[in-house]
């Protein structure tokens, strides 16, 4: 029987790229999942959680975990709020016993997208095509909490005629961080121009990452600049679908 998977789409995917929803959908199904998008769905409370807003997280944490119960997997196009509802959900709930139980019943099924792919349905390999020069940024949730590092190049490598070059620092932080961009400007404008330098330097056409919110940043500091380096996210690439424009750049008319 096909696992049935609640693909959590994103506060960003569902404003700012709806094109991340519609691949993850195609990259599910094609793997072998019957794919359930739940409309009750909201943010994942990673943004109050950061601010110190405990009260308001376990609210949007309690809508989440009822939004997704009793489904086999949940699924992310995003490493941050995967590692939120992987990782912090439970810590969340530490002094209730029976909300605890409910937010690991999710916890220890939530997925970033490319991880789940590879690593839980074996997917080794996608028929898409891409003749372009990319490299990739590897977003700090999606590393550091849920250790997504090798899963999103094993399958760009199975990608016709893409090539992949790597960044200095690929690691390392774009500056984006949610509220740390907001918090701390100055900070964050150095981090992405040491990030956008980087990325310049590899002669690359274009930039992928798993976290959209990492995208905006880079690609706007990379527009900002001149560059010509496209942004996409990797399951767009993955997916084998390009109609929607770059990151960044305006629909035709």
């Amino acid at each position: 029987m096909a696992p049935r998977v609640g693909l959590f789409v994103t506060c960003l995917v569902d404003l700012y790229r709806p094109s991340v929803g519609f691949a993850a959908l195609k990259l599910l199904e094609a793997a072998g999942c019957t794919v359930v998008v739940p409309a009750e769905q909201t943010c994942c409370g990673q943004p109050a959680y950061n601010s110190g807003e405990r009260a308001t997280t376990k609210q949007i944490a309690h809508q989440v975990i009822e939004a997704f119960d009793g489904l086999d997997y949940v699924v992310a196009p995003s490493g941050s709020c995967a590692g939120m509802i992987r990782n912090h959900y439970p810590e969340l709930f530490a002094d209730d016993p029976a909300a605890k139980l409910a937010a690991e019943r999710v916890a220890h099924r939530t997925y970033e997208l490319v991880s789940f792919l590879t690593d839980v349905m074996g997917v080794t390999s996608v028929p898409a095509h891409c003749a372009k020069k990319i490299t990739y940024h590897d977003s700090c949730s999606g590393l550091r909490e849920l250790g997504v590092k090798a899963q999103p190049r094993a399958l760009l490598n199975t990608v016709d005629g893409l090539s992949i070059t790597e960044m200095e620092d690929a690691e390392t932080c774009c500056g984006f961080g949610g509220t740390f961009c907001i918090k701390y400007p100055d900070i964050s404008d150095r981090m992405v121009t040491n990030k956008t330098d980087n990325i310049d330097k590899t002669g690359a056409d274009l930039l992928l990452a798993g976290d959209l919110g990492c995208l905006l940043n880079m690609a706007g500091k990379l527009k900002r600049r001149g560059s010509r380096i496209e942004a996409r996210h990797v399951a767009e690439v993955l997916a084998g679908d390009l109609s929607a424009p770059a990151i960044g750049e305006a629909e035709p008319r």
